[in-house]
């Protein structure tokens, strides 16, 4: 079980990763196409767990504007401190890359394992 200080601080670590790292280098800007295309990079909490999400919109004829979620990674709360990463295969099942790591090596490797970023 996760305190209330204690998922502050991760979802706020979390968010600062996306605003200082992944926005600007995988959504300095938003480019339409006639296929999906990203519209945003946000994160999201639960039950233990925080996902780095990509919401994309659609350009084709038949849905365009629909929007969508699509998460990329997580972080799996495993113990004070410690958390397993995880990236969404093509597959749609989430596969562990690192294990029991500490928040900040696992932002560590969020920044530096292309694995584990958007597409």
């Amino acid at each position: 079980m996760v305190d209330e200080l204690e998922q502050k601080t991760i979802v706020a670590a979390c968010e600062k990763l996306i605003e200082g790292f992944l926005k600007p280098r995988f959504l300095s800007e938003i480019r339409p196409t006639q296929w999906n295309y990203t519209v945003d990079i946000r994160g999201a909490w639960a039950g233990g767990r925080y996902r780095f999400i990509q919401r994309y919109r659609s350009g084709m004829d038949h849905n365009r504007g629909e929007e969508f979620d699509a998460p990329f990674a997580r972080l799996d709360r495993i113990g004070p401190d410690r958390f397993d990463i995880y990236w969404m295969r093509h597959t749609g099942k989430w596969w562990r890359l690192h294990t029991d790591v500490t928040l900040a090596k696992a932002l560590r490797i969020l920044e530096t394992d292309g694995h584990l970023h958007p597409v």
